[in-house]
């Protein structure tokens, strides 16, 4: 079964010392809210996490709750957890396993590709994942040291990859929240991957929500300066 894509994509990384129930827990009411693809991403330095086995068993109970709501879920960077936990794909960055390598392996993956600069996006529409993420719009600490690619990185994939056109989905990704992510859409993403915006908010349903709401509001164009 091909779970479709979504416009609100969460990824999900169980903060240090937050027990693995409360993490279900507020990703369970962020699916609830409005959240239609989801990721697990866990670190390779978590103390909970840093093994494969840790991570299976939790991606596991992500699964079942994502796919009870027809939702799909990837699992960041790990192709054989991706596999082994039933998820639907895999998200890879750059520095991560060859795409090519990663279907070699798991043909019945998914495969989705972070892109940080124009050549890295034109690599992408000829390699067709899944879908590519754009991005960082913001500098966020959730990637501590990498610049922000900023709104003109969005415009320049908006214009030269339209979905559309390629058939490929694409989100714009990094430090997006509510109260930038009209910017965002005026500047071509109908698409958005948030982080700390949902699962960091006091009621991550209705972050969520309230990011479907914006999702879905009459584009306003951006001003052009004459």
């Amino acid at each position: 079964m091909t779970r479709p894509l979504g416009r609100l994509y969460l990824v999900a990384t169980p903060r240090p010392d937050q027990p693995e129930d409360e993490f279900v827990v507020r990703v369970e009411a962020a699916l609830d809210g409005g959240v239609d693809t989801l990721q697990l991403r866990c670190k390779a330095d978590s103390p909970a996490y840093g093994e494969a086995r840790a991570v299976i068993r939790l991606a596991g109970r992500l699964r079942d709750l994502a796919h009870a709501r027809g939702v799909p879920l990837f699992i960041n960077d790990r192709v054989d957890i991706a596999a082994a936990s039933g998820a639907d794909g895999v998200h890879l960055g750059q520095g991560d396993l060859p795409l090519t390598w990663a279907r070699a392996l798991a043909p019945g993956l998914r495969v989705g590709l972070s892109t940080h600069a124009p050549a890295q996006a034109a690599a992408a529409a000829t390699q067709r994942p899944a879908y590519f993420a754009v991005g960082p719009v913001h500098a966020t600490p959730t990637k501590p040291g990498r610049a922000a690619a900023g709104l003109e990185y969005v415009r320049q994939v908006a214009r030269a990859y339209p979905e559309a056109r390629t058939g490929i989905p694409w989100y714009a990704i990094g430090g997006l929240d509510l109260q930038n992510v009209a910017a965002v859409i005026a500047a071509g993403a109908s698409r958005i991957a948030v982080v700390r915006a949902v699962l960091d908010a006091p009621d991550p349903a209705e972050a969520a929500a309230a990011l479907c709401r914006a999702l879905s509001a009459p584009v306003v164009e951006e001003a052009v300066c004459r």
